[in-house]
């Protein structure tokens, strides 16, 4: 099959320029890339025509030879300079004139586009976890903490130099911290192997830092604890994590909150629970109780006659702050009402006394009783 007219391949107008040229084919190169036409078998073959078209047109040389002659001045060694070996062209020195352009956004950065890259990296965030008990949720606090972190070397600055010393570009990927090689058709960029990706070295490293340019230090910190958090509340210190490498910037510290149980109050958002035993007595005769608040103080509340177990009643706003201000939330105290163990003799006859005398004092268990009579009789039926 005879082979296309290589600025019909590239679809450019013969003596087209070089900048035309290789704009024609950045825009063919993206067309046909075979990793973005998985489902076109003729893309890989399309390519490396476009390849071969390149190789040629690219070269002043190669060019001029191709105008006068075509195709034949590349055959039996016309033309100079050696034409495409093979038919194919020189598929990686055409792919890598525009690897750059077409991926660049990819792979960090290319040859004369991207600059070099700075040694300098931002320190790491941290995480501290804060438990506090209810009680300082509620009021809120200053609270002092101790956290491990990186921070600037002071003997050198947090540059990793010694002696006020620069570092140097890195020999072997001139500042990029990245390398290219050449592996078959297609163009592989690994990190530096020598100054593992920062793109320079330091000859001289800081003896106190051994060139990182921070060290391992605790520092201590005052944190406001606002009144209202509860567990899973993140507060973020900006600048005081990890210090940067090489006078980077520095990261962030999180502080998440756990508030412990309690051992009187459980809480839902903003509102506080409380349960509280009242003797038979009281559930039946009514009366009385005292109960704690949350905020160190005492409240009495009035237990109405014939309490049963579970009954509630509310204390309002005496539950806790709401985190971003607004209303506080209320004080529910649940009632537990309690059976007497260990009776005496004289107690024991009291309540069986009791029992006989109050055989229509008990409405829930009648109705239970009831019910069940009629459950049994429907299955009789």
């Amino acid at each position: 099959m005879a082979k296309r007219d290589y600025y019909d391949v590239l679809g450019v107008a013969k003596g087209a320029d070089a900048a035309a040229i290789k704009k024609a084919y950045r825009q063919k190169a993206k067309e046909l890339h075979p990793d973005r036409n998985s489902d076109n078998p003729n893309a890989e073959a399309q390519f490396k025509e476009a390849n071969e078209a390149y190789e040629v047109l690219k070269d002043e040389n190669k060019k001029a030879a191709y105008d006068r002659y075509g195709h034949a001045a590349f055959e039996n060694g016309m033309g100079g300079g050696g034409g495409p070996r093979g038919g194919q062209g020189d598929f990686g020195s055409a792919f890598s004139d525009v690897f750059d352009d077409l991926f660049g956004d990819f792979m960090g950065g290319g040859r004369g586009g991207g600059g070099r890259r700075s040694t300098a990296q931002r320190g790491n965030d941290l995480r501290y976890n804060l438990r506090i008990n209810l009680e300082d949720a509620f009021a809120g606090m200053q609270k002092t903490i101790t956290v491990p972190t990186a921070v600037g070397c002071g003997a050198c600055n947090g540059t990793g130099a010694e002696g006020g010393s620069e570092p140097q570009t890195c020999p072997t990927c001139s500042g990029m911290g990245k390398v290219r090689a050449q592996q078959g058709f297609f163009t592989v960029e690994r990190t530096c192997p020598t100054c593992s990706g920062m793109g320079q070295i330091i000859k001289d490293p800081c003896n106190t830092c051994h060139g990182q340019g921070r060290v391992e230090k605790e520092k201590s910190l005052s944190v406001n604890i606002p009144a209202g958090v509860e567990t899973g509340t993140r507060i973020r210190l900006a600048g005081e994590g990890e210090a940067g490498m090489r006078g980077g910037p520095t990261g962030d510290l999180y502080i998440f909150i756990e508030v412990q149980d309690h051992a009187l109050f459980e809480r839902e958002s903003t509102n506080l629970y409380c349960r509280v035993p009242v003797s038979i007595a009281t559930a039946a005769l009514g009366g009385e109780i005292e109960v704690p608040t949350i905020d160190g103080g005492r409240s009495r509340v009035k237990v109405p006659e014939g309490s049963q177990s579970g009954r509630q009643m509310r204390l309002r706003g005496k539950g806790m702050p709401a985190l971003r201000g607004g209303n506080t939330g209320d004080m529910f105290i649940e009632l537990a009402v309690e059976t007497p163990v260990k009776l005496t003799s004289r107690q024991r006859e009291i309540l069986k006394e009791f029992d006989q005398l109050s055989e229509e004092n008990n409405p829930q268990g009648s109705s239970f009783f009831d019910s069940v009579k009629s459950f049994w009789d429907s299955m009789k039926g």
